[in-house]
């Protein structure tokens, strides 16, 4: 975050090679850490704080120190496991053995979906993205709702003609049928199907997300026409 020059030993020239303007910084991304007390030894920032401090403080002798001591540490924390056996088993890296390199577990490399990604983090070192799916827990939660109505109207339907056999004549038999009868097709259901098989309205959550997916929609078709705007 700070200007780069070039210095040319030669000729004692200078060259600017990077400079971070107001702009730049402003384009920059909040960096998100966990705190320095809530870190494990072997996370990066507490696992290398000797370095970084000699680091800011100027001192290279002293950083190329840390780093030699903290080296030292691992090679033979790896030699000890060699000789007792140890599998060294990371936690959220795996070895690809046709590149020969160490991959993340948890990398998701899909595309970034505006409209049902909403934000990415971290959490005990998995990555993760917090999605809407509303429009999928609506659809199961309304098609268990609209399930359970067929199954009570077949319900009733079925004790309806038990009366009709046992209590009416059989002459009155297609009369008394027609005011029992169900749907023809119960299985075969639209997006309407409580108006068109005249069964009871959706219960409120279904109705609650419902609308929230059209305010969200019509969010979506006004940024569209905002940016077709913009491109116009």
């Amino acid at each position: 975050d700070g200007e780069v020059h070039i210095n040319e030993l030669k000729n004692g020239n200078t060259e600017m090679f990077w400079n971070p303007t107001s702009e730049v910084r402003r384009q920059r991304l909040k960096r998100h850490i966990v705190l320095f007390e809530e870190q494990t030894d072997f996370e990066s920032e507490r696992l290398w704080q000797h370095v970084t401090s000699a680091i800011n403080k100027g001192d290279q002798h002293k950083a190329t120190q840390e780093k030699f001591v903290l080296e030292e540490e691992q090679r033979n924390a790896a030699r000890e496991r060699r000789e007792s056996g140890t599998e060294w088993k990371p936690l959220l890296f795996q070895h690809d053995a046709g590149t020969n390199e160490w991959r993340y577990k948890y990398e998701d490399l899909r595309p970034w979906d505006p409209l049902n990604d909403i934000a990415q983090f971290e959490k005990d070192g998995i990555l993760q993205t917090m999605e809407r799916h509303l429009s999928t827990r609506m659809s199961n939660h309304k098609a268990a709702c609209i399930n359970n109505q067929i199954t009570r109207h077949k319900r009733s339907a079925k004790e309806c003609r038990r009366r009709k056999t046992s209590d009416q004549p059989s002459n009155h038999s297609q009369n008394t049928e027609s005011s029992c009868s169900t749907p023809d097709s119960v299985q075969e259901l639209s997006d309407d199907d409580g108006k068109y098989l005249g069964f009871e309205s959706l219960c409120a959550q279904c109705g609650k997300e419902m609308n929230h997916l059209r305010e969200i929609h019509s969010a979506v078709l006004s940024l569209q026409k905002a940016q077709q705007d913009i491109h116009r």
